[in-house]
């Protein structure tokens, strides 16, 4: 891969965590319900890169990168229960991905 295509990717997805940080409002279910990823699997896979790298990163700091914080500062400040739709919603999803 050429240097200007990692560059652009990295781009693209600094602005896509700029994107999830001014929409604290969308909820990781709801992401996870719609799009089949949410925060925390994007933490993963910045984890699961890092690893493959050889750069030790733990879970917490995966997802302080992703959420711009503190998962557990984040989860008390923005995430909220999820309504009883949402988790049929979310189930109904994830039944679909196992079809």
């Amino acid at each position: 891969m050429s240097d200007i295509s990692t560059e652009l990717e990295a781009a693209a997805f600094r602005r896509l965590l700029e994107h999830l940080a001014a929409r604290s409002d969308v909820q990781n279910i709801s992401l996870m319900t719609h799009a089949g990823f949410c925060r925390n699997c994007l933490a993963d896979w910045y984890r699961e890169a890092a690893d493959a790298r050889g750069v030790t990163l733990d879970k917490d700091q995966a997802r302080e990168r992703i959420y711009g914080m503190p998962f557990a500062q984040w989860k008390s400040r923005h995430q909220r229960e999820a309504s009883a739709e949402e988790l049929a919603a979310f189930a109904e999803a994830q039944a679909r991905q196992t079809r």
